[in-house]
Order: structure tokens, then sequence, then C-alpha cells
């Protein structure tokens, strides 16, 4: 009890001493993983053995010199589930769930079965969160980076059991979000469209070291003004989508004007355009209803 205790106030301090926003749970995650048990069950763990002291002391520098916390443990956790991540994938945020939340909440007033799109689905985090939380829901999960896709993949597998007892299924695409043609088979029939893309500019150097050094570039720069990727997937959201269909997109903070333009000079194509703020009481996501006119024009 001691050895824990005095183990995770010294990798507090060193923690706080990097810059770590979350330093002491941090440490308590850090700890929990190197002896096996959940953070909860901290105050009653055993003393650590030689070994582990060593493992721990390892990934607390690791973690001081700004190693992303889920790389070190493998895991994220995002709303209801756990997911496998690593290097080559982006590791999903908090601020996310809004996004998935608000989509939730359409989708569960449209009846099963339910065909969504999560363009630009990384680990997997909006896919798997859908069909879980939505029973009946087909997902179309497109990724381009080999490496995410991997990562997807794995995470979709360890979700099976939990997928079919939804009666949901998550279905991978391999390729680019911004593809009119990849998903054209079922064009006008999405109950929802949902992306987190890449949406910084490709000259702005994120904050935080765990992005800047850790996060995929592709999953980070999309253009001048950080918008590229979005110029396109709306045009496929607005194709894919049946008409009073959802479509959301989280954004940079500095994005809450720009993007919901995207969609208003669409005219005639979207309706209740409206951008979301984050936990932080930031712009975050914008979403917006299918019209019922057809086209988008090519």
């Amino acid at each position: 009890m001691a050895a824990v205790t005095a183990l995770i106030d010294s990798a507090t301090k060193l923690l706080e001493q990097a810059g770590v926003s979350s330093p002491q749970v941090d440490a308590q995650l850090l700890l929990a993983h190197t002896i096996g048990v959940q953070r909860s069950q901290l105050l009653t763990a055993d003393s650590l053995t030689s070994q582990q002291e060593l493992e721990f002391e390892a990934l607390v520098a690791r973690r001081a010199n700004r190693e992303p916390l889920q790389h070190l443990t493998g895991v994220a956790h995002f709303r209801h589930i756990s997911l496998a991540v690593g290097p080559g994938v982006f590791v999903p945020r908090p601020e996310t769930e809004l996004l998935v939340e608000a989509a939730i909440a359409h989708l569960k007033n449209i009846p099963q079965p339910r065909l969504v799109a999560d363009l630009c689905a990384g680990s997997g985090a909006i896919a798997l969160s859908l069909a879980l939380e939505v029973p009946g829901t087909t997902v179309h999960a497109v990724e381009l980076s080999d490496a995410a896709v991997k990562w997807l993949t794995r995470n979709v597998s360890e979700h099976a059991a939990q997928l079919e007892a939804a009666g949901s299924q998550v279905i991978i695409h391999h390729g680019n979000a911004g593809d009119r043609d990849l998903l054209s088979e079922f064009a006008g029939k999405f109950a929802a469209v949902v992306s987190n893309p890449p949406y910084i500019p490709d000259a702005m150097i994120p904050r935080d070291p765990e992005a800047r050094d850790h996060d995929p570039a592709i999953a980070l720069f999309s253009g001048d003004d950080g918008l590229a990727a979005a110029r396109d997937i709306v045009l496929v959201a607005g194709e894919a989508l049946a008409a009073g269909g959802f479509f959301g997109m989280e954004h940079a903070d500095v994005q809450g004007e720009s993007m919901p333009n995207l969609l208003n000079e669409m005219t005639g194509i979207w309706s209740q355009v409206k951008d979301n703020q984050d936990y932080n009481k930031l712009p975050r996501f914008t979403t917006a209803l299918r019209s019922a006119n057809s086209g988008v024009g090519r």
C-alpha cells in the first residue's frame, strides 16, 4: 500500500514537471497497466515487485517525454468501448463523443435496419460506438491509411460478439473518404454520415507534443485552410444521405464559421445547419440535415 502510494506520488510530480495535463490520473493508469489491475483497484493492490517497479518507471519516463498515454497502455477509452491503438492511428479524443451523441440522438428515431457512414474512420471509435449503441445499424467505415486500417480491422474484430448481439455490423472500406464513387451504390440510402477528418492547416504546428510528434500526419493536416478533406466529404455526404438524413463533421476550433459555410454554400442541399461546441465551449463540430432536393452536381 505504501509502496503503491509513494510510486504514484513520485510519478505524478515527474509528469507534472513535464507539462502533462493530467499527471496523477496518468500515473495511476500507468501503474494499473503495469500490475494488471483496474485503476479503481490500486488502493488495495499489493506492493510491486522490483521488475514491475522498473517497468513502471520506464513507462513514466516515456510519458514524461510526451509519448501518448494510449500508446503506452495500448488502449483508448471512448464512450462505452475500449479500443486498441498505437503508432499509425489517430488517438480518439473525448470531444468526438459529443459528435457521436448527436448522431445517436438522430438515429434512434429512425427504424432499423439503418445505414450509416463513418468517413475517416481511424481506430473505429465512431463506427463502433454507433453500431453498438444503436442496434440494427450497419456502418460503412472508410479509412485511407494502411496503418490505421490495421487498427480499425483489429477493433472491429475484437468487438464482433458485441456487434452480433446488437444486430449491427461494421463494414470496412480501405479507400479515400472523399471518393464519390466508393459508396455510390448506396446513394440516397444513408440515415447518417459522420466524419472526423483531418482539419489542421498544413502550416499550423499542433500545440501538444502528443499530437505533433505521434499522431499520423494523414489524420491531422488538410490543405492551406484545413478544409481540403472536408470539401470532398460534404459532397460525398450530400450524395449518400436520404432526405432528412443526419450529417455531422468535427472541425478545428477556428473553423466554427468556415465549416458551416461549406454546407450553406451548397444551395438547397442542407437544412438546419448548426455549429456545436465541445466540453470547453469551443466550436467543435457542424451538424445538418439533408434536404429533399436531389443531386449535388458533379
